[in-house]
């Protein structure tokens, strides 16, 4: 059986920048995957090399077996990836329910969507009390919210999340990865790029930890949380307070 996610010894630059160098990592249905590592390491690279907004310079990359690396990121999306950006990407001018159903483009059944915007409300209590609200006025644990609720709206297979707990409140933090957990329970596939180790991988079922563009260490999650240069490196006290 193919994992649902394969990369294969991809590369990928930023003009002359080598920023990924030959990483290989998977992802399998029903997995919570971490990607790890400080800022620059190459996280976020990864997924967007992974969500089609920038493309190998060599290598493939495979989703439920088919290649990928050749599709607009539209397509990536109607096939099920579907990606949550760093700094949440929501269009602060339109309403919370605006934002929601932009999610929901590529559905022709309306009423199809409206289910999903009931069920993004039941998970998302505050997103339903706020949803006429300009989603720039949000906090941002509830922007955060937003984009999570946005990314579900297209039915992810794959959902990709870039920094989740970036800029928020250590209680934010940890509400938001409920909310993931709860998801993930829900049925959903996951790959987070994280800087905060400790959440991460408690959440997650393995982890890739990358530095310089390439995978340093991979491995079940439990594991590299005992590992002791992870632990000398990520889980430190200054990874907790992040």
């Amino acid at each position: 059986m193919h994992p649902l996610l394969e990369v294969s010894h991809a590369t990928a630059s930023y003009g002359p920048i080598l920023a990924l160098r030959g990483i290989s990592l998977e992802v399998r249905e029903g997995e919570v995957v971490a990607l790890l590592g400080a800022n620059g390491a190459g996280k976020t690279t990864t997924l967007r090399l992974i969500a089609g907004m920038l493309p190998p310079l060599t290598g493939s990359l495979l989703f439920k077996g088919q290649p990928i690396h050749t599709l607009p990121p539209e397509q990536r999306v109607a096939l099920g990836i579907v990606l949550v950006p760093e700094g949440r990407g929501i269009f602060p001018e339109l309403t919370v329910k605006e934002n929601l159903l932009l999610g929901a483009w590529r559905h022709r059944d309306r009423r199809q969507a409206q289910r999903d915007l009931e069920e993004v409300f039941d998970r998302f209590p505050i997103l339903r009390e706020r949803q006429a609200q300009r989603a720039g006025t949000l906090s941002g644990g509830e922007q955060q919210m937003l984009a999570i609720g946005r990314a579900l709206m297209a039915r992810p297979r794959l959902l990709l999340l870039d920094e989740p707990s970036l800029g928020l409140a250590p209680l934010v933090v940890r509400h938001i990865f409920e909310i993931l957990r709860a998801i993930h329970e829900a049925g959903t596939t996951m790959l987070i790029a994280e800087q905060n180790a400790h959440l991460a991988l408690v959440l997650a079922h393995r982890a890739y930890i990358l530095q310089n563009g390439e995978i340093r260490l991979h491995g079940d999650a439990q594991a590299l949380r005992e590992n002791p240069e992870v632990k000398a490196l990520y889980l430190g006290r200054s990874s907790e307070r992040r």
